[in-house]
């Protein structure tokens, strides 16, 4: 709430996408467990625990196909990239790849290495720092807001998410986990948001592991202390794990192991990547510990993204030559219905939450690739397109909000809002006017505290007078958004309004005289 500091007044407490297919999904869920369920052949021989592993992938996939039922759909796209303290290019269009259709509905960008020298890093505290903004001045003129952000030295993680949604993202909450020097130290380790989507717990998990080839267990290590130690003040997903969603994503900074230099790049440039996959730290640590099995990858199919020499397609030429590696990964994990104890047998183990309880969850990577054309870096991006269809908890707004009447700065605007279901509501609660594609929800033009004396009954109307000299004088198309203090989020936002423009206007010299008729 640092955008409310310095206010006089002492408070006290108290839209979807369409409809996908449903044959479709399946099947493509479908194909992803057949994979799954092959990849394990080659290992079931005498594995008593493959053998089972597989039984139960066989058995989901074919529960999916019987039992899912029709849900809605969101896409949301992904991307993590190193900066190496590089300033953001002029266009990122291609990395957002803002024309997709469907269109996105939410947007996760997870930086590492965002330049943190003191003096930037104070400077980035008080105003938002330079890849922020390039991503809100990119995403809000499309109708994206900004709902959240988190920063720890030189990791930043940003969510944003499609207007009409705003109202169904709640309890939102960020953390941190440093893991350098003995974990004294930020330029290691992860900082998360979580929230609930549409009635669905989900938290992205954007991390910075330990660097250099022989220190793939300790980068294992330092994930299973983030997911250990990373805590949130909510009942039930107190944990990471203990969301319906998770996305974890960042530089890794696994390396290939064993394979030459030559190898390596012979293999690249002649397109045989799969060649290299086995010896993929990531995925040989996979095979050995049973958490990292829960989290889910799509095939890497596009080159290594580290080490490039800056603004070039070449790797590292330097006398270094260091191996190139698929250090940026995203993965996501579903999870289990029951999350099994140490005294649980094998066959007690239950399946994933995708599509069998009341609210299913069904996730499809659409996309897995990197972009080569940016060049800041020694890193290139990695971006990631997923379908999350759902069955939605609820399809109301806990507030609903609308401006009275005709408004102008020539005279007071009245606004009602009602509580149309009952929350933690708070008189530290405020409505803010926005401008049609405005950026966070600290970007308001003017905002009203909510009512003061007591707090609301369950579909009181109440109505809020906003003094006229804080409305534009220009006008134009706005909205009303209903902020919550507990939440941390917009929870309630009214349908675009226009604005007339004010005749003081005139007077004061900001339009020409003879401009819509005034004389």
């Amino acid at each position: 709430m640092d955008f409310l500091i310095g206010s006089p007044r002492v408070r006290s407490d108290s839209v979807s996408s369409s409809t996908s297919s449903r044959g479709s999904r399946t099947k493509m869920l479908l194909r992803q467990r057949l994979t799954q369920l092959l990849s394990r052949i080659d290992d079931m021989s005498s594995d008593d625990e493959a053998s089972e592993e597989v039984s139960r992938t066989l058995d989901e996939a074919f529960q999916l196909c019987g039992r899912f039922s029709p849900t809605d759909a969101f896409r949301l796209h992904m991307v993590t990239w190193n900066v190496a303290t590089a300033e953001p290019p002029d266009d990122i269009t291609s990395l957002l790849q803002l024309d997709v259709q469907p269109p996105n509905d939410l947007y996760v960008i997870g930086l590492q290495e965002v330049c943190a020298t003191p003096v930037r890093f104070i400077s980035d505290l008080i105003v938002e720092d330079s890849w922020s903004h390039v991503f809100m001045d990119t995403l809000a003129p499309r109708g994206f807001v900004k709902v959240a952000s988190v920063r720890m030295q030189g990791l930043l993680l940003l969510v944003f998410a499609r207007q009409a949604h705003l109202p169904y993202i709640r309890d939102l909450q960020t953390t941190y986990t440093r893991t350098g020097i003995f974990g004294y130290w930020g330029n290691k380790g992860a900082v998360s948001v979580r929230f609930s989507f549409y009635g669905h717990k989900v938290c992205f998990l954007n991390c910075h592991l330990a660097a250099h080839m022989n220190h793939a267990l300790q980068r294992v290590d330092e994930f299973e202390h983030i997911l250990e130690t990373q805590d949130f003040d909510v009942d039930d997903a107190r944990r990471v794990l203990d969301h319906k969603l998770v996305f974890w994503f960042g530089d890794l900074n696994f390396r290939i192991a064993d394979h030459g230099l030559h190898f390596l790049r012979s293999s690249i440039n002649g397109g045989r990547l799969n060649l290299l996959w086995d010896k993929d730290q990531l995925i040989s640590m996979k095979k050995k510990e049973a958490f990292l099995q829960e989290f889910e990858e799509g095939l890497l199919n596009f080159k290594p993204t580290y080490k490039f020499g800056r603004n070039s397609e070449a790797y590292d030429t330097s006398g270094k030559k260091r191996k190139p590696a698929w250090t940026d990964r995203i993965l996501w994990r579903i999870k289990p219905k029951n999350v099994p104890s140490e005294d649980d047998n094998d066959d007690d183990k239950a399946s994933t939450d995708a599509g069998l309880d009341e609210y299913p969850l069904l996730v499809s990577q659409d996309k897995y690739t990197s972009d080569m054309s940016y060049g800041v870096s020694d890193h290139k991006p990695v971006m990631a397109s997923f379908s999350l269809e759902m069955r939605k908890h609820f399809h109301t707004a806990l507030v609903h909000v609308d401006p009275e009447g005709v408004w102008s700065a020539d005279h007071d605007a009245l606004l009602n809002y009602t509580i149309q279901e009952d929350f933690m509501s708070s008189t530290w609660d405020w409505i803010g006017l926005y401008k049609v594609g405005f950026k966070s929800a600290s970007d308001y033009e003017t905002f009203v505290w909510v009512r003061e004396d007591e707090l609301p009954e369950t579909n009181e109307v109440i109505q809020i007078s906003l003094d006229k000299d804080h409305i534009p004088l220009l006008g134009g198309h706005f909205v009303l958004g209903y902020y919550s203090t507990n939440m941390q989020s917009i929870i309630g936002l009214s349908a675009n309004f226009q604005i007339l423009e004010s005749k003081r206007a005139v007077m004061e010299g900001l339009v020409p005289e003879n401009i819509n008729g005034l004389s």
